[in-house]
């Protein structure tokens, strides 16, 4: 059993293939890169059958990861052009489940007083909600508008609630055609923290990638399509050391040339040994980067301004 430790099924896709030596596509498996330009990367993964799912541990659908680089250092240019990336994928996924004007239901997950795990609701408070103008005061806007509403349902630990109990009383009383959640996500790279979004039909499972895994939100759990968005906002320590080493490994192998050692640690799976070392002690502290609030608020406009221009008529 691989224990993939993270929520990005481009990572678990790529973790599977190395782990059992296959060369090409995983059975029940597409995948495709597209380079946008030197910054922006797109991997799509679509788990087409069953034995895809089971290969990776993700439910059949598309999954969609759009990594960009150096986004800590950012300008307005970088975000918007990445915000505009985001806006394409999503609308297209939209398109394939709801009409033009179908009410959709922007929820973002997450605790605002934790600040790596508060881009849900940060991206929340940013999006064009619509539904109570097209009810209250329908002469100031287009009538061509769909209806938004968005919701921030706060976590267990602070309101008692489970969040999908909040979501579905919701759902079951707006009754909105399409539910799009937002959450932080985990990584197996320290590249991907903040740098990474990744899209995908199938909903969420909340903190699955942290081991604190709560109630399914999905199709299957609310009867409503679920797009969910997320950002890796940490890594295990383990996932450190385990990239630490390969840094330390290929600046060796600069300066020697050739090791045969070296090269045979580079090639196995040192995250599980490293891990097999830190849990026992307490020591696989989850861990976030120190410009977490810059890279929030990057994320946040990213992710609220792709949503944004994808639910409305251009």
């Amino acid at each position: 059993m691989i224990n993939f430790n993270t929520d990005l099924a481009v990572e678990r896709n790529d973790i599977y293939r190395k782990a059992n030596n296959i060369e090409n596509e995983i059975e029940g498996i597409e995948t495709e890169e597209q380079e946008v330009n030197d910054k922006i990367k797109i991997s799509r993964v679509k788990i087409i059958n069953e034995k895809g799912a089971e290969a990776i541990g993700k439910p059949i659908g598309n999954y969609i990861t759009v990594d960009i680089k150096k986004l800590k250092i950012a300008g307005v240019d970088e975000i918007q052009k990445a915000s505009e990336i985001v806006t394409t994928e999503l609308k297209a996924l939209i398109e394939k489940h709801t009409d033009e004007k179908g009410d959709i239901l922007v929820v973002g997950l997450g605790n605002v007083y934790v600040t790596p795990d508060s881009l849900g609701p940060k991206v929340v408070k940013d999006i064009d909600i619509t539904r109570h103008l097209l009810k209250y005061a329908p002469e100031y806007i287009d009538k061509d508008t769909r209806p938004v509403t968005a919701v921030a349902p706060g976590v267990l630990g602070t309101t008692g609630i489970e969040t999908m109990e909040i979501i579905k009383g919701i759902v079951d009383n707006i009754h909105p055609k399409l539910l799009i959640v937002i959450d932080s996500l985990s990584s197996k790279s320290i590249e991907r923290i903040s740098s990474t979004v990744q899209i995908a039909d199938t909903g969420i499972v909340p903190g699955a990638g942290v081991g604190n895994a709560r109630n399914e939100i999905s199709e299957k759990t609310l009867n409503i399509p679920v797009i969910a968005i997320g950002v890796p906002m940490v890594v295990e320590a383990a996932t450190i050391a385990s990239d630490s080493i390969d840094l330390f490994i290929e600046k060796l192998q600069q300066d020697a040339k050739s090791n045969d050692y070296l090269n045979e640690l580079r090639n196995v799976d040192k995250y599980e040994m490293i891990r097999e070392a830190l849990v026992p002690k307490d020591y696989n502290l989850i861990v976030t980067p120190k410009e977490i609030d810059d890279l929030i608020e990057n994320m946040k406009d990213v992710v609220a301004r792709g949503i944004n221009f994808a639910i409305q008529k251009s």
